[in-house]
């Protein structure tokens, strides 16, 4: 797998992943000489090519100087986000259903980190996938966020709930965002740009969750819902 970019890259280098080397621009500078750095620091193989070497090893097009080459990114099992809880007042987990735009899951993963969300599960069929790209649009966050891809994200829900979790999707027609508490273990679930959190996963939450619209528009973007309603989360337990 290559990760791409220059803040994407430093993220990676601060995690425990098996990076086999990277490549950096000739004449590097700024930021990208602080890549080369910590790559040195961490016995990470470092090789200078001219920006041609770069242009063709990129999937992006927009590697800023720096690609860095790691093994597959490695998915993690639902139970080890279940047992991370990284605050004292409980899980709190994101579920993406049928989240299929590479930027809105990039986007997701980076909402999610940053509101210091356990992890973010996915499903197998119907989503985008952790590659490259997501990792770049996240700005590194998926380096530091525990990501779960599941058979069914039902069953997911399911689990979740017997786990102690209280499961919010965020959809319109549901009760005022602000008017819920966020108490204990709280799993939201974001649906896709066109289809919503479907139907049967919906049913299966205990409670479906609105933001008060005040324009013309009928829908927010996906990730901006999310960190909407994510920081609704950190709000409540500050």
């Amino acid at each position: 797998m290559k990760t791409e970019g220059r803040n994407a890259v430093i993220e990676l280098l601060k995690t425990q992943k098996n990076i086999d080397k990277v490549l950096l621009e000739k004449g590097a500078q700024g930021s990208l000489g602080l890549i080369f750095a910590e790559a040195r620091k961490k016995n990470v193989r470092v090789q200078f090519v001219d920006k041609k070497v770069l242009d063709k090893e990129s999937e992006t097009k927009r590697h800023q100087g720096v690609i860095a080459f790691t093994t597959d990114y490695e998915y993690y099992d639902l139970e080890e986000i279940i047992a991370e809880k990284k605050s004292e007042k409980g899980g709190f987990i994101v579920l993406c259903d049928g989240i299929e735009d590479v930027h809105n899951l990039g986007s997701i993963i980076r909402v999610a980190e940053c509101a210091g969300a356990d992890g973010v599960v996915i499903p197998k069929s119907g989503s985008a996938s952790v590659t490259e790209s997501v990792i770049r649009i996240s700005a590194g966050a998926a380096e530091h966020m525990k990501v779960a891809k599941v058979s069914n994200l039902n069953q997911a829900v399911e689990k979740l709930q017997k786990s102690g979790y209280w499961v919010y999707a965020l959809e319109a027609g549901g009760e005022d965002i602000y008017a819920e508490k966020f108490s204990g273990n709280v799993a939201l679930v974001v649906g896709g740009e066109d289809s919503g959190v479907k139907r049967l996963t919906k049913e299966k939450c205990d409670k479906v969750l609105s933001l008060p619209l005040q324009g013309k528009v009928n829908s927010l973007n996906a990730s901006v819902a999310l960190g909407i309603a994510a920081y609704e989360v950190v709000r409540n337990r500050l």
